[in-house]
């Protein structure tokens, strides 16, 4: 079974808001064994929205809309598909009633031009919408299905959760379940050496590894009739994947190096302080992105310059003249520094060249030495690593989080 989702708006086309309606449409439907082949966006226009319409019908089994169900003039998704379809509009009052209940709990009177939102296509089935005044329709005309959703997606995704997947799982009668595994610590085309005979051998469960941003994700999906046939089918291809790669996984659910880190923190009454240079806080804003990170984050210190390292770390002068703010035994005395001022139980302390300048070809750009402790088990490691500003900074919290993340767990660093 295939899919289209059908973006209505001008707004879209001009990039004022972005179509993220389309990504979680997309990935409900794929858990329910629907492929979705095309995604399109159509200003509001009529003509032009009955062509795109007409098109989508012709190459896909199920139509998805979203917005145009709005009151305005120009609000005419449901008006151009009625007309596309040779459905007649009809009044329900049962829907108009709800309108005007809701503007009657907000203290406001219903505008006459709201009555059109009670019009949906004949023999069409109603979509009701809990947050909001435009309900969605499901028409059926033979082997093809169009859903319209209104645009707004605190109000789509209500309805498509409370209708729409149920609707379409009638119609498959199959699911499709992912274990999502974040790795670390290993390049893709080493991975992809590990597992080649699993990747080559699957089925169902599917296997794809995907890089992203510094780290590998492996999505083992099973297409199945329920989640305990899930579970049957990707568990043992779940354990053996881990069974290769070891302490490489940090995640079989989708969790953020983070978010594990978080939770290691927690779970054994650890408390977190950091000392920043080249990444600027931004290693401690992903920890304090976290909700509840108070229980478990102490306080951060960026010291991006020397003097800052030498007043809030007690960094020596001597050192930063001999080695350079760039080095193993700076990144040490940081580390130090910040166990002294805290006390905390587990601390970072992170210090390079994040570029695009700065660089020497004895210190190149890339460079970052990180040293970190869990309580009485200190670590400092070197890397070099490749890519612009952002990637420089971006991998080297990712390495920070990993190193904490073993010295937690006790298991071997790389």
């Amino acid at each position: 079974m295939t899919a289209e989702i059908l973006a209505v708006g001008t707004e879209l086309l001009m990039g004022q808001i972005a179509n993220t309606n389309a990504q979680y449409l997309s990935r409900r439907l794929a858990e329910l064994g629907i492929n979705v082949y095309f995604h399109t966006v159509v200003g509001d226009n009529p003509a032009r929205l009955e062509e795109t319409l007409k098109r989508a019908l012709n190459r896909s089994d199920i139509v998805i809309t979203t917005g145009g169900l709005g009151p305005t003039k120009d609000d005419l998704t449901k008006e151009t598909i009625s007309k596309t379809m040779n459905r007649e509009l009809v009044l329900h009052e049962d829907i108009l009633d709800g309108i005007r209940n809701f503007f009657a709990k907000r203290h406001r009177k219903m505008a006459e031009i709201n009555k059109k939102q009670a019009y949906l296509p004949e023999n069409s089935i109603v979509i009701p919408n809990p947050n909001g005044t435009a309900p969605g329709c499901i028409i059926e005309e033979g082997e093809k299905t169009v859903i319209m959703l209104p645009g707004p997606p605190k109000e789509m995704q209500p309805m498509f959760e409370a209708t729409v997947f149920k609707y379409l799982k009638q119609r498959t009668g199959v699911i499709l379940v992912s274990k999502m595994l974040k790795i670390f610590g290993i390049g893709e085309s080493d991975l992809e050496t590990r597992l080649m005979d699993l990747i080559e051998s699957q089925n169902n469960p599917t296997i794809a590894p995907y890089a992203s941003q510094g780290e590998i994700t492996v999505r083992v999906t099973a297409r199945c009739s329920d989640h305990n046939e899930a579970s049957a089918l990707l568990d043992p291809v779940v354990s053996e994947i881990k069974s290769r790669l070891g302490v490489l996984v940090y995640s079989e659910d989708g969790q953020s190096l983070e978010e594990v880190v978080f939770n290691l923190l927690k779970e054994n009454g650890l408390v977190m302080a950091t000392a920043e240079s080249c990444t600027g806080g931004l290693l401690s804003e992903r920890i304090t992105d976290i909700p509840g990170s108070s229980e478990i984050f102490e306080r951060a210190y960026i010291t991006y310059a020397n003097r800052a390292k030498v007043e809030d770390l007690g960094v020596s002068w001597d050192t930063l003249n001999k080695y350079g703010a760039v080095s193993h035994q700076t990144a040490m005395e940081m580390l130090n520094g910040l166990k002294q001022k805290t006390g905390a139980s587990v601390g970072v302390a992170i210090t390079g060249i994040a570029g695009p300048g700065g660089g020497t070809p004895e210190k190149p750009v890339g460079l970052v030495f990180i040293a970190a402790y869990v309580k009485d088990r200190f670590l400092c490691r070197k890397f070099e690593l490749m890519g612009n500003r952002e990637r420089v900074r971006n991998d080297a919290c990712l390495h920070a989080l990993d190193m904490t993340r073993r010295l937690i767990l006790g298991v071997e660093q790389q």
